[in-house]
């Protein structure tokens, strides 16, 4: 099977594990990643703050290229990717205008036919039917995440299908549960780490990242998992600096998503490249046997 594939800026850069993680997890499960060719940056934050137009037109381009590769869905790792590119796809099927000006302009016109999913999308199927479980040689005992959603996986500025719960998705808990690890419940999965703003506005992110950080060790886990690059990196770079500024005892480990499906599935950590994290992921790994 094949699916497009859309890594967007992080993956080529401060996020590289997680493409690396993700073209080995699903090339286990059968899937094959088709990056699309000569994509461009989707905006992210910077386009949507600034430029209404530029925000659509970003994402339109690498639908444009989607579209034809003649594949039926593109996944996008990257929840800002994945969310701009998904409301630019809605506004240009609502705003048939807005779809000539763009399409105008490319070389590869929007059609309009490729589903766009984002990593849960593709993997939950495979969980709920035990596809990934198959997969595994190892069960995840003694692994307890906090699944860390952040607020761009379900929150959007238009009305689109979201697939899992707005407030209390369970997407990740799913995957976890299915690998023998014991996701906890708590409260902050959805809450905002600051996003970008840890660059302009330290103090109010760090403020942030030092709730969700609380609750989830208050809630008893002994890790963070998430989809997102921006979130995993906040809280992995940050958090040594949050808890001598909030005075918290104890640091997680953030692990993506596609790590702890590499785990179980035997991968060797160090190809994997979880030893690349700020906040140290193979101490707890080592203490739970799972390496």
């Amino acid at each position: 099977m094949e699916l497009a594939y859309y890594p967007g800026c992080s993956l080529h850069a401060s996020s590289q594990l997680y493409d690396v993680q993700c073209k080995m997890v699903f090339r286990n499960l059968g899937i094959e990643l088709k990056e699309i060719e000569d994509w461009n940056c989707c905006g992210a934050t910077a386009a949507a703050k600034t430029d209404d137009f530029l925000a659509i037109a970003l994402p339109a381009r690498n639908l444009g290229i989607a579209d034809a590769t003649g594949l039926s869905e593109m996944v996008i790792p990257c929840s800002s990717c994945y969310s701009r590119t998904l409301v630019s796809q809605k506004r240009l099927s609502c705003d048939p205008g807005l779809k000539d000006a763009i399409n105008e302009e490319l070389g590869h016109k929007v059609e309009g036919k490729i589903k766009v999913s984002n990593i849960l999308e593709v993997l939950m199927p495979r969980a709920t039917s035990g596809e990934i479980a198959g997969k595994a040689h190892k069960k995840l005992e003694g692994l307890k995440p906090a699944c860390y959603y952040g607020c761009l996986l379900t929150r959007f500025p238009c009305d689109v299908d979201v697939t899992d719960d707005v407030e209390n998705p369970q997407g990740m808990e799913t995957i976890c549960k299915s690998l023998g690890a014991e996701p906890v419940d708590w409260s902050y999965k959805t809450d905002c780490c600051g996003a970008s703003a840890s660059v302009n506005d330290a103090d109010q992110s760090l403020i942030l990242m030092s709730r969700i950080m609380k609750d989830a060790v208050a809630r008893g886990a002994n890790c963070f998992v998430s989809t997102c690059p921006l979130c995993q990196f906040n809280v992995d770079a940050y958090q040594e600096q949050v808890a001598q500024k909030y005075g918290l005892e104890k640091r997680l480990p953030v692990y993506f998503i596609t790590e702890l499906i590499g785990i179980s599935m035997g991968f060797d950590p160090v190809e994997m490249q979880v030893d690349r994290h700020l906040t140290d992921a193979m101490g707890l790994l080592k203490e739970l046997k799972l390496i």
